[in-house]
C-alpha cells in the first residue's frame, strides 16, 4: 500500500488540477433580466433531489453576471450538447456576445434556454449556500424537457477543456 499525507499544503494550482481529472458536463444559466438576455455557463450541475425537484449549481463569488441573474423571477438551465463548445466559450466572455448566434426560447416567467439542448429546466432559487469561494445555488424545477436523439451526447468539461462521451459498447 502507498502512502497518501494528509494535512496537505493544497496550493489552489494544484488543487484545480486534481479537480480537473473529474469530467463534468457543462450547463447554461440564463434569463431575460430587465428585457436583456444574461447568461453564464456552469460546469458543476447536479441533480439534487425527486421532491422537491431540486437541482444545483455552484457559482463563483467572483461572478459578475450571478448578481443580475439572480434579480430573475425564473432561470433556464439547458444541458450543453458536444457541439456547444463554442457557445460554452461565448457563455464566459464579453457579456453583449453571449448569445450571438444561439437560437433560444423564454419561457413568460423569463427564463430562458437554448433551443437545441439535451436538456432543459425552467427554475426558480430555492436556497443559496454559501461554500468557500462559490455559492452553492438550489433551484426548484417548474419544468423540464429533453431531448430523445440517442445520437447526441452532452459537452464535457475535463482537464481544462471540452470532450465528448464516446458510447460504451
Amino acid at each position: 500500500m502507498t502512502s497518501f499525507t494528509t494535512d496537505q499544503d493544497l496550493d489552489p494550482v494544484r488543487l484545480r488540477q486534481a479537480f480537473g481529472v473529474f469530467p463534468s458536463g457543462v450547463v447554461a444559466v440564463a434569463a431575460a433580466v430587465d428585457g436583456i438576455l444574461v447568461g453564464l455557463a456552469a460546469s458543476s450541475f447536479t441533480s439534487v433531489s425527486l421532491e422537491p425537484p431540486l437541482v444545483s449549481v455552484s457559482i463563483a463569488n467572483s461572478s459578475k453576471t450571478w448578481p443580475d441573474l439572480r434579480r430573475a423571477g425564473h432561470l433556464g438551465v439547458t444541458v450543453l450538447a458536444a457541439h456547444h463548445g463554442e457557445l460554452c466559450r461565448r457563455l464566459a466572455g464579453p457579456v453583449e456576445h453571449r448569445f450571438d448566434g444561439a437560437a433560444v426560447s423564454a419561457t413568460g416567467t423569463g427564463a430562458v434556454t437554448i433551443d437545441d439542448g439535451l436538456a432543459r429546466f425552467d427554475c426558480s432559487i430555492y436556497r443559496e449556500v454559501t461554500a468557500g469561494d462559490h455559492t452553492i445555488v438550489l433551484l426548484r424545477l417548474h419544468a423540464a424537457d429533453h431531448s430523445t436523439d440517442q445520437n447526441g451526447g452532452p459537452l464535457v468539461f475535463h482537464r481544462s477543456g471540452f470532450g465528448r462521451v464516446s458510447p460504451y459498447r
